[in-house]
């Protein structure tokens, strides 16, 4: 039996928003399934914090309202961020991301989300 988790898209304001919401559905309230992009792709891929049950659903319900909220705004906001902590070596490589995403081009936050789902754990989105 496949078990469904499922994420309410229209609660997605920011990436933060997302780890919350992932965490609590997976793992109940408080639960963990990672805190940065690194962290949730190891979930999907069986690290800490996976489903018990290795047959399971993300229902992501709402999930254009989250692809609004996850665009270029957050993106530049998430890039920021990088930036100011990224090893000196890839300070040109985030600083190119960033300029591009303040200009509404390149990939968004809720792209990089679903390529980690489709690269960890083929078929186990759902989009809603």
């Amino acid at each position: 039996m496949t078990v469904r988790y499922v994420l309410d898209g229209s609660q997605v304001r920011m990436l933060e928003d997302f780890w919350r919401l992932i965490g609590e559905a997976i793992n109940g309230p408080g639960g963990y399934f990672g805190k940065n992009l690194d962290a949730f792709a190891d979930c999907l891929s069986g690290g800490f914090g996976q489903p018990d049950d290795d047959d399971y659903l993300v229902v992501w319900h709402d999930h254009e309202v989250a692809r609004e909220h996850l665009g270029y705004p957050e993106t530049a906001r998430q890039l920021e961020r990088r930036l100011a902590r990224c090893h000196p070596t890839n300070r040109a490589a985030v600083g190119k991301d960033l300029a591009a995403a303040r200009k509404g081009q390149g990939e968004t936050v809720f792209d990089w989300l679903i390529e980690i789902f489709e690269d960890r754990a083929p078929g186990v989105l759902q989009l809603q």
